[in-house]
């Protein structure tokens, strides 16, 4: 056992620092600044490791763990937290913990120093209610009624909204004209027309 493995052991009570689990520990050295120090490297189970090295391997389940593990003292977890965070924000809960996790300028550069956390918007996709991919200028139908906050009126079920926009920072929301007010409209309300 190295120097660097028996020190990360000791910080990790011999656990993978993300997931907890006990088997087939390796070390994992964060990119690109990695010099095989502790201060930028990581105890983690295989299964953590091949789904961070290969995002065409991620559970989005795993990853849950991450409610806990974000607030790990240590910087080179925090990072790659906010690296597999960002990547998941799809899904909805990592957005919530993204927005809950504080990381110096610095530690966010080292974040975001990766390809696959660079062009974020790109990267947002917005569904409707049947997982249909839905872009700038898309006619939907809602299948829901909705109160509409601010304004004294419910948007019925079956209300044509021509023309949306995307809400370019969150994959769950779109916005619309409905009865000449401009509203914001969650995509799981909403199903795309031909």
């Amino acid at each position: 056992m190295s120097v660097l493995e028996k020190r990360l052991t000791d910080r990790s009570g011999n656990k993978c620092e993300f997931c907890g689990y006990e088997h087939d520990l390796q070390i994992y050295q964060v990119p690109p600044t990695s010099e095989g120090t502790l201060d930028d490297s990581i105890y983690a189970c295989k299964n953590c490791v091949a789904q961070i090295e290969d995002p065409e391997k991620v559970d989005p389940n795993h990853w849950r763990c991450l409610n806990e593990s974000m607030w790990s003292e240590h910087l080179p977890v925090q990072i790659v937290a906010w690296r597999m965070l960002n990547r998941l924000r799809s899904e909805g809960w990592p957005q919530d913990l993204l927005d809950m996790m504080y990381l110096d300028d610095e530690a966010l550069a080292w974040a975001k120093a990766t390809e696959d956390t660079q062009d974020e918007a790109e990267k947002i996709i917005h569904k409707d209610s049947n997982g249909n991919i839905l872009a700038d200028g898309d006619s939907v139908v809602l299948i829901k009624d909705l109160d509409v906050k601010g304004a004294n009126f419910t948007a019925k079920r079956g209300t044509a909204v021509h023309r949306i926009s995307l809400v370019w920072d969150n994959a769950e929301q779109i916005e619309g004209r409905v009865e000449g007010q401009q509203i914001v409209i969650l995509t799981q309300y909403v199903k795309k027309t031909k």
